[in-house]
């Protein structure tokens, strides 16, 4: 399995998944009047809605390079991260509104959630982390920026539900007229910050970021093992296009050496790395005495 296979699996299961869970929680806040239940059952089904937007972006950027795309079409994985950040944060303020006019309204009416409330709940939060567990897998695995997206989405689904089991256990002991609102707002609170952290990691991805020191050093010795001789590689940079990556770095050489010569470590050392490292390099020879 590819990526883009992993990315077509992981968004139908999601699918399927949320879609059930969501009809679940739906059900269970109509018959209490929950607000948090509710925003919980909306949070779910935004998960399906992410996942097809991971099915999306794992259609399109399976696109081969192209005259217009000459590096392929592989960061739609990233654009897909970004529109469902975009779509968490709408849930997100949504949620937020919402609780806080419940919390400054004059009706303070207490929800009564019941045994049924609290089996879903549970069910919902077991449920989440596991599909969250295994987004994250395929993500990490296939270093793919949608379906790692997709996992927050579903640890934050998972995470927002525990409060409201919390709140559900409390109200069912204790008559807390607020306790509604207040889960409403810590729901809302989670998925900004899942917002936040979708955001900040695809956005630096698009930006570019600058190679590891582990992956520098990796690259080192495999080249050392080559050639003992120290070439002196310097200033790295990496572009990420998710579909492949583009490394380009500087080495120095004898000036003795002829072109051909050079052109001839350069490439050995290029291919070596197509092979280690799976990435294309691109290698700038320099006098040694430069």
């Amino acid at each position: 399995m590819d990526k883009i296979k992993a990315g077509y699996l992981e968004g139908t299961v999601s699918i399927a998944i949320n879609a059930l869970l969501f009809g679940a929680k739906m059900w269970v806040a109509v018959i209490t009047g929950s607000i948090a239940l509710a925003a919980d059952a909306w949070h779910t089904l935004s998960d399906s809605l992410t996942s097809v937007i991971v099915v999306i972006a794992a259609k399109f950027s399976s696109k081969k390079a192209d005259k217009e795309h000459p590096f392929g079409h592989g960061r739609w994985e990233q654009l897909g991260a970004l529109f469902i950040a975009v779509f968490l944060g709408i849930i997100a303020f949504d949620f937020m509104r919402d609780s806080v006019l419940l919390l400054l309204g004059e009706q303070r009416e207490i929800v009564q959630f019941g045994t049924l409330a609290i089996v879903v709940t549970i069910a919902s939060i077991v449920i989440k982390e596991a599909m969250a567990q295994w987004a994250y897998y395929l993500g990490k695995k296939y270093d793919n920026a949608s379906l790692i997206a997709d996992g927050w989405h579903h640890r934050s689904d998972a995470l927002s539900s525990v409060p409201v089991l919390i709140g559900i256990l409390f109200t069912k002991f204790f008559e807390i007229w607020w306790m509604d609102g207040a889960l409403g707002i810590i729901v809302a609170l989670m998925l900004f910050y899942a917002t936040y952290q979708i955001m900040k990691e695809t956005i630096n991805k698009l930006l570019g970021e600058a190679p590891s020191e582990n992956l520098i050093n990796s690259i080192k010795e495999e080249i050392a093992r080559s050639y003992p001789n120290n070439l002196n590689l310097h200033h790295f940079h990496i572009h990420n296009y998710a579909s492949q990556k583009e490394l380009t770095f500087h080495i120095r050489l004898d000036n003795n050496i002829n072109i051909e010569t050079g052109h001839k470590i350069a490439s050995d050392i290029e291919d070596m790395i197509k092979k280690s490292f799976d990435m294309t390099a691109t290698i700038h020879v320099e006098p040694l005495n430069k």
